[in-house]
């Protein structure tokens, strides 16, 4: 698993698997879900991330977090 977060978008990015996305779904108007061919979860999108929840990326360990 991989996390980013692109200060620039103020999006969070959790990449589930290294598989090429096949469709994807808005799970509410700011976050996103990646599927690969077989309808699995393959990542997620969550835009306005300090205005939604500012303590959120705190909660991630630094290891974790790259920064795009």
């Amino acid at each position: 698993m991989k996390i980013r977060y692109d200060p620039d978008a103020d999006a969070v990015y959790i990449t589930l698997r290294e598989e090429e996305i096949d469709h994807t779904k808005e799970a509410d108007e700011n976050t996103i879900i990646d599927f690969n061919k077989d309808g699995e979860v393959i990542g997620v999108e969550i835009l306005f991330v300090k205005e939604r929840n500012p303590n959120l990326l705190k909660q991630f360990q630094v290891e974790n977090l790259i920064l795009a």
